[in-house]
């Protein structure tokens, strides 16, 4: 900089008539706001480029045939608050029944796994057969009875179950990477079949009227996992296969316990991606 420039301007500041003085104040000044720039600049690079990308699966709309709304819903709140990039997925095949949810019972209607998430998704759902791993830093996958009909065939078979051949492919494939992933309420029995002798939670393996499906803590113990009882409002993080589950819905509980346990593995996922 040409300090000549900065002239006759201690007659303007008190206390500056030193020349010397007011030359370097006026540069320390434009240092700091260069730099101030500078640094306002990188932090919205920053905050640009290191959003996390994560991919969501889900298996319908509604508790007993698909996903269960209030855990994707609240899945998808605290990713946005946490400033993640979401894309969601659903399988494009037909949906193992429909169920009236009003009665608890199977109806006639056939639906399509894909069309019912979109009601979630709010028509932004993609093919699960599209779900690329290098696009994604992350995988979590909502409970609900629809990823125990629709995304494998737990709710049929029991310990003889397998996991439809696209989630099973998508979860190894994210577990080869290295990339951490979260399931909550029923979920975890995709991972207890994929990832073999990994660590889990469902919540708590005695049953109660508190914790009414303690009996899939204990199924998961014979499948080869490693079953960790914990309370709804908390997690289970298995670091060495980079795994949070929760038990959400698998306990009997308020929504907002539900809704904080959900915030707390969305949280852990997120730090690991």
């Amino acid at each position: 900089h040409n300090l000549s420039t900065y002239k006759g301007t201690a007659s303007l500041l008190p206390g500056c008539e030193n020349r010397d003085t007011l030359k370097a104040s006026v540069l320390l000044q434009t240092y700091f706001v260069l730099n101030k720039s500078f640094y306002q600049l990188a932090q919205v690079h920053f905050s640009s480029t290191m959003a996390k990308r994560v991919a969501v699966i889900l298996a319908g709309c509604g508790v007993y045939d698909g996903t269960e709304i209030h855990e994707a819903s609240a899945i998808l709140v605290h990713l946005s608050r946490a400033g993640a990039k979401v894309q969601m997925f659903a399988p494009n095949a037909e949906m193992m029944h429909v169920v009236n949810h009003c009665e608890g019972k199977p109806v006639t209607d056939k639906r399509n796994v894909m069309q019912e998430s979109a009601r979630i998704a709010r028509g932004e759902v993609t093919d699960l057969a599209k779900l690329d791993v290098k696009d994604h830093d992350a995988l979590i996958i909502p409970g609900g009875f629809g990823a125990a009909k629709n995304l494998s065939d737990w709710a049929t078979k029991g310990m003889e179950y397998s996991v439809k051949p696209q989630v099973e492919q998508v979860i190894k494939s994210f577990h080869r990477a290295g990339k951490p992933m979260g399931m909550c309420c029923i979920s975890p029995v995709l991972a207890a079949k994929t990832i073999p002798g990994c660590e889990l939670t469902v919540g708590h393996d005695f049953e109660c009227e508190k914790w009414p499906y303690a009996n899939v803590a204990k199924s998961m113990v014979e499948l080869g996992c490693k079953h960790v009882n914990k309370n709804v409002e908390e997690v289970h993080v298995d670091k060495k296969n980079k795994l949070v589950t929760t038990s959400a819905f698998m306990c009997n509980a308020p929504l907002h316990e539900i809704f904080d346990g959900l915030g707390i593995m969305v949280t852990d996922v997120l730090k690991m991606a």
